[in-house]
């Protein structure tokens, strides 16, 4: 973080040295042992002059002046960016506090008690990271999770009960054994292997969205159309139907918990970059400049036409020369493809075909690749205040309306592979509208 030394007899010396941006910022008193005040705001400058000039007009305002003797902030390029370097800086002032400060709440999760001898679901603000596998989410609410657990739970025979069976065939049972909703292992209803199976069918439900019913359900809707049983085809399509409504309730972003890994881009404080952040392992991670120099961004304004739709490299740009134009960008190690950028040929818009596109297009994941390699090798295993507000902040970003919901996130494949094309072209729409709002800021 940038500092400077701030005295109240002279406080416009130290203002004038601030910049009119969005920042994140700490103000420090003259004992070590005093909290600093830690804010976050769109214009650096303007929040402080008001904190820190006296104000005859405002009696009322906050007034910090007489108490602050240093100013330190970082520029930022995006709320979530502000919103990440804001929580780092209050975890270490405030620990656990600091998820009160922000306002953060612990996410709802479907949870599949699998360790349990007759296994059953439930949803939980608190997953267990030893069964961070049978943890499923995060959803926008506990009554979101609450609601696709009791559809998803319609779908299957599981128990709804909550203590822990001792099966016992004297045992009267349920409303639900009596509506045939639940296989009832409680008096014996079904055989251990029975309610296995009915188990292993919801926890494979789960980790796949409801991808392994629907397979199910729409081969056997199939084989029964081809053999002109129109009747049980269409009852098979009515349970396909149901299985997509139940699944419509979760959200890409609902996911197993171990499993969940994602590419978030924001717009970066510096010109020709964009910012990439990596959530891994439970914690948030960067952010990483990546460098747009050389890049050909999509225009907006120009349609969806084949040449702007697709962001390439069209002229490599010499390692020095990336490094004079973007701060930040780290170690530019094996695998990173800038070294076949500095070295390869050189493509201007007028000779552009078609292998020099697919030459660039992989310079431009290489480098990519090279990003992330580097954010995943940041840091080891968060503490759990900082795994609970990450994915609060990763949550409290995700579930926000689409408009009011700036830069693109993208998810590793079952296989933990990255849509690398489809990032490109997405680090191509958010540079696009980080230039236009540069532009329309002038």
């Amino acid at each position: 973080m940038q500092e400077t030394a701030f005295d109240p007899a002279e406080a416009g010396v130290a203002l004038a040295q601030l910049p009119q941006r969005a920042a994140v910022f700490a103000l420090y008193g003259a004992e070590a042992r005093e909290e600093p005040y830690i804010g976050r705001t769109p214009n650096l400058r303007g929040r402080l002059e008001r904190l820190l000039r006296p104000s005859a007009r405002h009696p009322r305002r906050l007034q910090l002046a007489g108490r602050v003797r240093r100013i330190a902030w970082r520029l930022t390029g995006s709320e979530f960016e502000s919103l990440l370097m804001q929580f780092s800086l209050l975890i270490e002032v405030y620990g656990e506090k600091a998820l009160e400060r922000l306002h953060l709440r612990a996410p709802a999760f479907v949870r599949y008690l699998g360790s349990n001898a007759y296994p059953r679901i439930t949803v939980t603000n608190r997953p267990s990271q030893r069964e961070a596998g049978w943890s499923y989410g995060p959803f926008a609410s506990r009554a979101a999770a609450e609601r696709y657990a009791d559809e998803m739970g319609k779908l299957f025979l599981l128990r709804r009960c909550t203590f822990d069976l001792d099966p016992d065939p004297g045992y009267p049972g349920c409303v639900y054994s009596e509506m045939k909703m639940c296989l009832a292992p409680c008096y014996r209803g079904c055989t251990d292997e029975r309610y296995g199976e009915e188990a292993r069918a919801v926890e494979r439900f789960l980790a796949t969205r409801g991808e392994s019913r629907l397979v199910q359900l729409r081969a056997e809707r199939d084989e029964a159309s081809a053999r002109l049983e129109f009747e049980a085809a269409a009852t098979l399509h009515a349970q396909v139907v149901r299985v997509e409504s139940v699944r419509a309730l979760a959200p890409e972003l609902v996911r197993p918990l171990g499993e969940l890994r994602a590419v978030i881009l924001q717009a970066a404080a510096e010109p020709d970059t964009v910012a990439v952040f990596l959530y891994e392992r439970g914690r948030l991670r960067g952010p990483a400049a990546f460098s747009t120099l050389g890049m050909r961004i999509p225009n907006e304004q120009a349609g969806s036409t084949s040449l702007f739709a697709h962001p390439v490299a069209m002229e490599p740009i010499a390692e020095e020369a990336g490094k004079q134009g973007t701060r930040g960008l780290g170690n530019r190690g094996e695998g990173s493809g800038l070294e076949a950028e500095a070295n390869g040929p050189s493509f201007s818009a007028a000779s552009r075909h078609d292998a020099p596109a697919r030459l660039a297009r992989g310079v431009l994941n290489g480098r990519l690749e090279g990003v992330l390699r580097r954010l995943s090798e940041e840091g080891g295993a968060p503490a759990v205040m900082v795994r609970q507000g990450h994915l609060a902040l990763l949550k409290r970003w995700y579930y926000r309306p689409e408009a009011r919901r700036p830069g693109e996130i993208f998810f590793a494949d079952a296989e933990g592979g990255w849509p690398w094309k489809a990032m490109i072209r997405g680090v191509g729409r958010v540079a696009a509208k980080s230039i236009a709002a540069r532009a329309a800021a002038e």
